[in-house]
């Protein structure tokens, strides 16, 4: 049997492997190839943060003790609604004697795959968290598994920072992949632009020597990305509306972007996308609320010859890559340490 992706701790159903399983075993005992973490802090994903704070109508007590219930009920946290989770940074307690992660008991680590796929066990009731933000602070333990991927916390980023960038990490390293693809100059649209994922993948896109052009919803978006200097062109636009996203986008780069990367957390920006993408281009989801399905059936129904990749959240490197972004943009990271303070 393929080792260290966690089969033994999937309770339900049997046969699965722990990202697809709806109940996993978060106990405390670790197996020769696992890791336990001490949980120090939760960053749960926008959409699904999105989709808890707008179900109970901003109520931060009914959010925090819905989440509560999912780790409860779960064994970890994954949210049956958006499928999506998030990640954790905390102190490594327990390294069993088959390990290849190398790591040791006392590192500070973040988790840099998904909480969907972690048991997770919660013991404080996040007694500390208002429901309010993103970042969790909370007591527990998580175990890791074998395939796992983790990173020690750089010295130069506070925690907060550091599990901000590492939850969206592999956006600006596929974001740079792609456009290296293609010739110096090549246009990127970002839907998204001002959010995590989305200055950083602007930021990467920008360092690789792209044209860039964010999308954003607002007037406060756009001056924040404007004074951050991000992006070549920062128009506004609903992403969900694929007329006015093409419109912008086609307005501000002359013409479709060859690279469209999309970022926005809430549903329906698929076509939008498809359509502000030139023929021969590619389109890059890494929203988790992303309908793969009206995806494809919708490029198919434009006639748009264009490669659709899904932003799976890691190429090797990924957190390097990310960290080493922020260090040299000072735009974007005080664009992440105000996101940090303000939680």
């Amino acid at each position: 049997m393929i080792g260290g992706v966690g089969v033994p701790r999937v309770l339900e159903p049997v046969g699965v492997l722990p990202q697809a399983a709806w109940r996993l075993d978060a106990g405390a005992q670790v197996r020769a190839d696992e890791v336990r973490v001490r949980v120090q802090r939760l960053n749960l994903d926008a959409a699904s943060f999105r989709q808890l704070a707008d179900k109970h109508d901003g109520d931060g007590a009914a959010v925090r003790a819905e989440v509560l219930e999912i780790v409860r009920s779960r064994g970890k946290m994954h949210n049956p609604v958006t499928g999506s989770g998030g990640m954790l940074i905390g102190v490594v307690e327990e390294v069993g004697r088959d390990s290849p992660l190398g790591v040791k008991p006392g590192d500070r680590v973040a988790s840099l795959v998904s909480l969907t796929l972690t048991p997770l066990h919660l013991d404080d009731g996040l007694a500390g968290w208002d429901g309010l933000s993103e970042q969790v602070p909370a007591s527990g333990h998580a175990i890791l598994f074998g395939r796992s991927v983790l990173a020690v916390l750089p010295e130069d980023l506070s925690p907060e920072l550091a599990l901000a960038v590492f939850d969206v990490c592999g956006a600006p390293a596929l974001t740079d992949r792609v456009v290296r693809g293609y010739a110096p100059g090549v246009s990127v649209a970002v839907l998204g632009g001002a959010g995590k994922s989305g200055s950083l993948s602007l930021t990467a896109a920008r360092l690789a020597g792209a044209r860039t052009c964010a999308v954003v919803v607002s007037e406060a978006e756009r001056d924040l990305l404007v004074r951050a200097e991000l992006a070549d062109h920062v128009v506004i636009a609903d992403a969900r509306d694929p007329l006015a996203v093409s419109a912008a986008v086609g307005a501000a780069l002359g013409g479709p972007a060859m690279v469209t990367v999309v970022c926005v957390d809430v549903p329906g920006c698929e076509h939008g996308a498809i359509l502000a993408t030139a023929a021969g281009g590619t389109v890059v989801f890494f929203s988790m609320a992303t309908s793969f399905a009206a995806a494809a059936l919708g490029a198919e129904g434009l006639a748009a010859d264009v490669t659709m990749l899904v932003g799976n959240g890691y190429v090797p490197g990924h957190a390097a890559f990310a960290v080493d972004v922020v260090r040299r943009t000072a735009g974007v990271r005080a664009l992440f340490e105000a996101r940090v303070s303000a939680h």
